[in-house]
């Protein structure tokens, strides 16, 4: 579970790296995670109201909505709505939006492709060599391994 964000109203958190502790291994917790983006995609298809090509069209539309919702939060942290009387939101609830807007985007994938476990890790793979080198496994470690600043 991650560690809430903790900073005084209307500032921005820390960006630092989260220490061990408050970081799941991705081989901990990826198996159970697709298990349930397979359980969500399924659960939309048995009960959504249209199917096929506009049933994912709507799933990748719905990104936007929770991508908007983060940004109200995000508003609402750093008490930028003086209509609505300051600080009406955390940092924890910019994060639950933040993990609304990851989850619609793997149930979109998967909604895309049953693959989508495999096509998401490779293009992880991709993106993460690109950008951080030959090394990028060990550059995550070292990340992973630093304390948090302060």
């Amino acid at each position: 579970m991650p560690m809430p964000i903790q900073s005084p109203p209307g500032t921005l958190p820390s960006l630092s790296p989260s220490s061990p502790s408050s970081s799941p291994s991705s081989s901990s917790s990826s198996g159970g995670l697709w298990d349930s983006v397979d359980g969500l995609h399924a659960w939309l298809d048995a009960h959504g109201a249209v199917d096929g090509r506009e049933a994912l069209l709507l799933r990748v539309l719905k990104l936007s909505e929770e991508v908007g919702e983060v940004a109200q939060a995000v508003i609402g942290a750093t008490g930028q709505n003086p209509r609505k009387g300051g600080i009406t939101h955390s940092w924890d609830d910019v994060g639950a939006e933040l993990c609304d807007v990851a989850l619609t985007a793997l149930v979109a994938l998967r909604s895309l492709t049953p693959d989508a476990g495999e096509v998401f890790t490779r293009h992880v793979a991709k993106v993460a060599a690109r950008s951080l080198g030959g090394d990028a496994d060990a550059a995550g470690q070292e990340r992973r391994a630093a304390p948090p600043s302060r």
